[in-house]
């Protein structure tokens, strides 16, 4: 093996656990943007709102990571996949910046507030939806021509796209009331418990859906799930779901209070496990893969050595501010 294959598999790591840590880290607090209009106005969004006041703005720090990562490690591929997925990329970016802005403004601006929380709900659902979206257009499939996007502003758009983006907007509203379920008491966290309960039922319904709709898309995606012996490994991943889900329902019903939010993260890893499996060693799917786009290798190592510091860095610091901000949010909304 060289070490151009060695350096290529490691950032298509360190950028899948990019991805993923802000997924985990960013989806709660979009989700509770999601789940706003569902509290009432005063002490409850306050609550609500203040769950994640002291750890928000670090957890797009993943979102920098991931992105950063890709243009520096495969450039190739991020030439490909940026114009390919640019108007649900820039819708993103300017939902998270109207959502930052309506964070702040929010506290700073009471007579307008519940302009700000329409805002701070709508940038929050439309970044959920956008990142779906790309998720879905990109695997779907991209038109690549000598080593450039070929396709159409609009190639992105699709009924599978579409089922990407619904998705990823109720998997984050649950993992939003698994946080409050963890965070709250009283009165708000029975709402959550109750919202979490609709929001699973429909969580697990959307990844059957998209779990069965993404091996039709490919015959390789459908080789990579049903060939011998791929089938005997990927089969667990189904399975593992399944578990999750009834362990998930029977921790909501026993009224267990850190369950909730650990089993959506499980649920939310093992749909991580099927896109690795799909998609696998392409970076850009049936058309480029990882080691096709990569960096030179001496750019990967000198960036490698980067990201070995960093990294333990920012899980440091970011461990830190949780541990230092942990428990409940008291009534008066502070913790």
């Amino acid at each position: 093996m060289s070490i151009d294959l060695d350096l290529a598999t490691a950032w298509a790591f360190i950028i899948a656990f990019a991805v993923f840590a802000y997924v985990v880290m960013d989806g709660f607090d979009l989700g509770i943007g999601i789940l706003f209009p569902a509290f009432k106005p005063g002490p409850h969004r306050d609550s609500a709102m203040n769950s994640v006041a002291p750890v928000w703005d670090g957890n797009e720090t993943w979102l920098v990571l991931g992105g950063g990562g890709l243009m520096a490690a495969f450039p190739l591929a991020y030439s490909i996949i940026l114009p390919a997925l640019y108007a649900p990329l820039v819708a993103m970016l300017l939902a998270l910046i109207f959502r930052g802005v309506a964070f702040e403004f929010r506290w700073r601006d009471p007579a307008h507030r519940p302009f700000w929380d329409l805002a701070f709900t709508g940038g929050s659902v439309l970044a959920a939806f956008a990142q779906g979206v790309a998720l879905g257009g990109l695997l779907q499939g991209v038109t690549v021509e000598g080593r450039a996007y070929a396709g159409g502003w609009w190639d992105w758009l699709s009924p599978f796209s579409l089922l990407t983006g619904a998705s990823v907007v109720s998997g984050y509203a649950l993992l939003g009331a698994g946080w409050l379920i963890m965070k709250t008491e009283g009165e708000m966290q029975e709402k959550a418990y109750r919202l979490a309960t609709w929001l699973g039922a429909s969580t697990i319904a959307c990844i059957a859906a998209v779990s069965a709709a993404t091996p039709l898309l490919e015959v390789a995606y459908w080789e990579r799930w049903f060939s011998m012996p791929n089938v005997l490994f990927a089969a667990q991943v189904p399975l593992l779901v399944a578990v999750g889900s009834v362990l998930f329902f029977l921790s909501l019903r026993k009224r267990r209070q850190v369950a909730p939010f650990l089993l959506t993260l499980g649920l939310f890893a093992l749909t991580f496990t099927g896109l690795g499996i799909s998609m696998f060693p392409y970076i850009v799917p049936q058309e480029v893969t990882i080691w096709a786009a990569a960096a030179p290798a001496a750019s990967q190592s000198f960036m490698l050595v980067g990201a070995v510091v960093l990294i333990p860095i920012i899980l440091g610091y970011t461990g830190y501010s949780y541990w230092v901000f942990r428990g409940k949010v008291g009534h008066e909304g502070y913790h």
